[in-house]
């Protein structure tokens, strides 16, 4: 019974991860498409259940009434049908619908919709633009996923719930009292105004507050998270306490917003229990006097009191429903500020995969801006930039930093899309392919190497989902990485390819990370092979080990090489020199120091083999 309704809601639904919306409703709307039908049947049940305690509450009365002046011989034959009709509401009715409600409400709704909620906007969050992540915390952007997929199901189970099951139980409540003489009515109706009046005044705070809450504490959780990413720089710079005191500056701000709440907290229960108070007396003090006057049945006064003490001890749990409520409406509002978000970089709506028979890459008067001067002026990155590589040659990229280099490289795996003009691979303009296709289509080996906090044998075949454990071997073999693999552990008692790199790759030395990302792109395979900085982190006796292995690795392929150590890339079959973000100078190693220009200038100035600060 359980796994039938836990299989009623897929968590991970398979059509494709869209925008979210910008707006509240529109927003709740879109993420909980698929669970309306399951949520409308809780609320029915809710509903029903309501109604049949009102019932029970008004028949109560009159069987009061009814034995003040019933013969007991003759009771169950006047009152036995009414009975069992209440005997059944009591010990079937209201059970069954419990047993619905708890069924939809937990096996179907709890657990499956947060889920279903945390896999669209994730899947939506992977394909979002590189500039998205480059602006936010990693940290912070994971808490704002969690809390508000939480938020959104609190959100929509609490309106289909409490809001339902309070309106039909206090209406209920009115029509009861009135039923019976309309003046025990008014203190219901009193209370009903008083209390609104208290929800419209507090709730809205609560909300405010709240939003800023969220907000707060996903600054906290990315400023700790930050410090802990960087533990290495922390450490190296003796600055443990200087992190300390950024962490504190946002757990104060975090706690600041708890403070609030409280107060808030505190001026509602008090302002509760009066208003309770209040109308637990005067339904009371009412209701004895209608009847000493003889204007009502000892009955009505039965049903009276007793609603007004269940309306009493359910309004706290109301008041604080409507707390949670608005404190989730908060953070929900806070979260799609994060999550309903463009991505800048889409495809068209019908792109096709790229096609790379050979190679062949054309930037053709690229244009590139990114950022402003303080005067308000763009800042041009890349500047009509114009630059054929033949398919299978191997270009080397030489500048200072700066010039342009990583940028042409980013701009041909499409994280950002150019200003004017074309990049294309074998004639194909990118602008026009699937992202996927393309990026499949290059292999990159960046300076700055961060591995998957998983095995060592995934980190390899993350190149290649598919590949053998003979192509992982080999591919190591190849990258120099083979020699040290079987003597790395972890934690978990993990030993060899099985053992677990941890966060980015850092219970591993730069060198063995780098040559792990080479085994990466080798069984990648790709057609088209970027090497940004490729063998920066490794030492010459490792570099030179590789290298050999480089040179197979580029056998076919079209090839850009960007290295500030000139003797690294000086063998390439033509050089390409930029300055701001132009191409100044073009040829080989020999033709540019036959020159005398820039290169020459670079290549003199070189210590060690590589740039100076100029």
């Amino acid at each position: 019974m359980f796994s039938w309704f836990e299989r009623r809601l897929d968590p991970y639904p398979s059509e494709a991860p869209k925008m979210p919306p910008g707006g509240f409703v529109s927003f709740m709307l879109h993420f909980t498409r698929g669970a309306w039908g399951y949520m409308l049947s809780m609320a029915a049940c809710s509903a029903l259940i309501a109604v049949c305690e009102v019932v029970l509450f008004g028949y109560l009365g009159s069987l009061v009434d009814r034995l003040s002046g019933a013969d007991r011989a003759d009771f169950w034959a006047a009152e036995g049908n009414r009975l069992i009709l209440m005997g059944a509401i009591l010990m079937i009715a209201i059970p069954l619908l419990q047993v619905m409600f708890t069924l939809l409400m937990h096996q179907t709704l709890m657990g499956n919709l947060p889920q279903r909620i945390r896999w669209q906007a994730h899947r939506y969050l992977l394909r979002q633009s590189m500039s998205y992540f480059q602006d936010e915390f990693a940290g912070r952007i994971a808490t704002k996923l969690m809390q508000t997929a939480l938020a959104v199901r609190e959100v929509a189970m609490k309106f289909m719930d409490v809001l339902v099951y309070v309106g039909v139980y206090f209406i209920g409540a009115l029509i009861l009292a009135a039923s019976t003489d309309g003046w025990l009515a008014l203190p219901f109706v009193a209370w009903g105004v008083l209390y609104g009046i208290l929800l419209w005044w507090l709730i809205p705070r609560i909300g405010r507050v709240s939003e800023a809450q969220a907000d707060a504490r996903a600054v906290m959780t990315g400023r700790v998270v930050d410090s802990y990413t960087n533990i290495t720089t922390v450490k190296l710079f003796s600055h443990s306490s200087r992190e300390e005191s950024y962490v504190r500056e946002s757990m104060d701000g975090f706690l600041d917003t708890v403070h609030k709440q409280m107060r808030l907290a505190s001026i509602q229960n008090l302002l509760l229990a009066t208003l309770n108070s209040g109308l637990t007396f005067a339904v009371t003090a009412l209701g004895l006097w209608l009847w000493m006057n003889g204007k009502v049945e000892v009955g009505a006064v039965a049903i009276a009191i007793p609603l007004a003490l269940r309306l009493g001890n359910m309004s706290h749990w109301i008041m604080w429903e409507f707390a949670g409520l608005f404190e989730n409406i908060g953070t929900v509002r806070d979260g799609i500020g994060s999550l309903s978000l463009p991505r800048m970089v889409v495809d068209q709506p019908h792109a096709k995969p790229l096609a790379v028979p050979e190679g062949g890459l054309e930037f053709r008067d690229v244009t590139f801006r990114y950022g402003e001067t303080p005067e308000g002026r763009p800042v041009a990155v890349l500047n009509d930039l114009s630059l054929k590589i033949a398919p299978g040659e191997r270009i080397g990229l030489v500048g200072r930093s700066g010039a342009g280099k990583s940028t042409l490289v980013n701009l041909m795996l499409r994280f950002h899309d150019v200003e004017s003009g074309k990049i294309l691979i074998d004639g194909q303009d990118i602008s026009q392919v699937t992202q996927e296709s393309l990026r499949a289509a290059i292999g990159v080996v960046t300076q700055d190497t961060s591995l998957l906090h998983r095995s060592i044998r995934e980190n390899i075949a993350y190149g290649r989902p598919d590949a053998s454990e003979e192509l992982i071997l080999q591919a190591a073999e190849l990258a120099e990485a083979g020699q040290f693999i079987p003597g790395l552990s972890d934690s978990g008692g993990r030993r060899g390819y099985e053992a677990h790199v941890g966060e980015r790759g850092v219970k591993l030395s730069g060198g063995q990370r780098q040559r792990i990302a080479i085994a990466r792109v080798l069984l990648k395979d790709a057609p088209i092979l970027v090497l940004d900085e490729a063998t920066s982190a490794l030492d010459s006796e490792v570099e030179a080990a590789i290298q050999s292995q480089l040179e197979m690795l580029m056998q076919g392929k079209t090839v850009i090489a960007i290295a500030h150590r000139l003797s690294t890339i000086a063998r390439m079959d033509r050089l390409v020199v930029m300055e701001q973000g132009r191409i100044v100078e073009q040829g080989t190693h020999d033709q540019l120091l036959a020159h005398g220009g820039i290169y020459a200038g670079l290549w003199a100035r070189q210590s060690g083999g590589f740039l100076e600060s100029v």
